[in-house]
């Protein structure tokens, strides 16, 4: 068998519609570093991608992220040597023991970041940063409600939000992933079903709601996110683990008093290379100072993928989860 492998689906279902498959050791073409994972990040984009939720060329070349060592450039690459330590976003493909990535997408490790935290950090930091500072523009003293609080995107917005100065309202799916909440800073901690969110919502904010809410359920979390939010408020549904909000009417956002509703994608707010830059400097500060923590709650080998989305599936996964090769 090959030293170099990584996982692929060829038709898309299941978690068992991963499969391995041997590859020789890749090489970097122009503007591309060749890099040894050493931890690979796993996100709940990637189940949308093995499902066909978000249909791409088949086979499916799964994963987005990850850590390790370089060991080659590509031509016209500078700023990375072979031996450096990176993380780096790959759209698809780091589900694998050696990934190409993009050299404009990876980005150089600090001495007090390990593997680990980086490959489990960089997407979802890069998006707690795109939906707090740049979507919602949340300023301090503003109330924002946080689904799946205990996730791995939630548990990093709660503590961006209360690092910026926001108060903060978090929702989870039981008392156990509430109290995960309250402990990583949220102000307010809810638990339990959708149906009675928005009447408690409104209690923590004397009646008048929040200024945005950071929603990554979905549809089972669209009605009490709507009769959540402020006049003038926002909605960032980022998000589809309940599957994907219905089609909205323009006027059911006038008649919950002018609300803005937007369904945003990372790689939009970090196209510009100067976008890039803000939002990892943005990342790196907020972990070297402590504000904001990477919790790794679950630890797969990368050949037990399948298991870790299973996990994911289910909701029974805290804190982000890493897959090591």
């Amino acid at each position: 068998m090959s030293d170099a492998w990584r996982l692929i689906v060829r038709t898309p279902g299941g978690a068992e519609a991963i499969e391995r498959e041997d590859i020789g050791i890749p090489m970097p073409g122009p503007g591309e570093l060749a890099i040894r994972n050493e931890a690979i990040g796993i996100n709940f984009i990637d189940i949308y991608y093995r499902t066909g939720l978000y249909p791409v060329p088949l086979p499916v070349l799964m994963g987005s992220e990850g850590a390790g060592l370089v060991e080659a450039v590509g031509e016209g690459v500078t700023g990375f040597a072979p031996g450096d330590r990176v993380a780096y976003l790959a759209k698809h493909g780091s589900y694998a023991t050696h990934v190409v990535a993009d050299a404009v997408r990876s980005f150089p490790l600090p001495d007090a970041l390990d593997a680990e935290t980086a490959a489990a950090g960089l997407l979802k930091g890069l998006t707690a940063w795109s939906l707090v500072e740049r979507c919602a523009r949340v300023e301090p003293g503003q109330s924002v409600l946080v689904h799946s609080a205990a996730g791995g995107v939630g548990s990093i917005l709660v503590q961006w939000l209360k690092a910026i100065g926001a108060r903060v309202i978090a929702h989870s799916g039981n008392a156990d992933k509430a109290a995960i909440a309250t402990r990583l800073g949220a102000d307010v901690s809810l638990h339990g079903g959708f149906d009675t969110l928005a009447a408690a919502v409104r209690e923590a904010t004397d009646g008048r709601g929040v200024h945005a809410v950071l929603d990554g359920v979905g549809k089972d979390g669209w009605e009490p996110s709507l009769a959540s939010v402020a006049k003038r408020g926002i909605i960032v549904t980022y998000g589809n683990a309940s599957g994907p909000v219905p089609p909205v009417a323009p006027l059911v956002l006038a008649r919950a008093g002018s609300v803005f509703l937007t369904r945003p994608t990372l790689y939009d707010w970090i196209e510009l290379p100067e976008d890039r830059a803000q939002g990892w400097n943005r990342l790196t500060g907020m972990l070297e100072s402590g504000a904001v923590k990477i919790e790794i709650g679950q630890r797969f080998p990368l050949a037990d993928a399948a298991e870790a989305h299973r996990a994911l599936e289910s909701r029974k996964t805290t804190g982000a989860t890493v897959l090591i090769p």
